[in-house]
Order: C-alpha cells, then structure tokens, then sequence
C-alpha cells in the first residue's frame, strides 16, 4: 500500500470510529487528517482534501476547538487561520473521554441523583424495586465516574498497568 492509500484509508477508518466516540463522521476525517498532517492546515486545504463544503468545514473545525481535540493557529504576516491535532493518542483518548462525561456521564448522574431521592415505602414492591434500578444504575455511574476522573489525572502507563492487573 503507497502512503496516499494509507492516509486515505485512516481518515475513513477515523470517521467511522468517530461516530463510536459519539461524534460525526465528517468531524473524525477532519480530525484525522489533522493528525496525519505533519504542519497545521488551513480550512481550504481541508476542504480540497476531503472534498467537504466550507460551512461544513467550519463548522466542524469549530466542533474539534469545543471538543478541546485541535487548536487554531496564525502565522506572523498571514491571515488565513491554520489548525492542528495533537498527535498524542494518550492525550486524545482522556480528552475524548472528558468531553464524553461532561456530555452523557454527567447529565444522567444528576438526574439518578435527583430520581434517588423519591419518597416511597421500602415495602411496596413497585417502589422498591424502582429505588433499587435506580441505586445500582446511580452507584454504576458514579463507578465510571470515578474511572474517568482516575483516567484524567493519571499517567499512561500508570492507568494501563492498573487496568490490566484488574485482569489478570
């Protein structure tokens, strides 16, 4: 396989990773094609490269800046605006994760804590088990929770060698 195969065949394979980080598909070319570009580029080279509109490539460069995946850049003199991925997949995979939590994670733990604090009676099967779905579900939440907050704080190889001695 030439490089130009490759690189083709990264940014698609991307994409449809993307839409399993819960992000579109058009947005993890983007992104990964910024990964494979060893100098930051501008949005009309990533509109010739992956054949997309300019609103679509605007809104989408503006979707990795809030997801924190790139940054803008400007160069002395120029005034076109350049961007950039970092390229570290350690750095990718907790800001993927921090955005996910800040998104999904914590919306529902609000709520199953909000749901935790319904009144009833233990004896009614009805609410026991409702109270009972809801704690476990809450309790598991905040399990990943914790993982996550572990995740973010923690050194590669720190996180991996605890991971995999939970499964040895």
């Amino acid at each position: 396989m030439e490089l130009a195969e490759g690189k083709q065949k990264f940014i698609e394979s991307w994409g449809k990773l993307g839409s399993e980080w819960g992000i579109n598909r058009t947005m993890a070319q983007v992104h990964a094609l910024l990964l494979i570009s060893p100098e930051p580029i501008t949005t009309e080279e990533i509109m010739e490269s992956l054949s997309i509109s300019r609103g679509n490539a605007n809104m989408t460069l503006r979707d990795l800046i809030s997801w924190g995946l790139i940054e803008k850049q400007h160069k002395a003199g120029e005034r076109k605006e350049y961007f950039y991925a970092d390229k570290d997949a350690w750095n990718i995979a907790k800001q993927v994760a921090k955005e996910r939590r800040k998104r999904e994670l914590d919306p529902v733990v609000k709520i199953l804590d909000e749901l935790s604090k319904v009144n009833g009676d233990l004896k009614n099967p009805e609410f026991a088990t409702f109270h009972k779905s809801v704690t476990d579900i809450n309790k598991f939440a905040k399990n990943v929770d914790k993982t996550i907050e572990t995740m973010l704080h923690a050194e590669e190889n720190w996180f991996w060698g605890s991971i995999l001695k939970m499964f040895k």
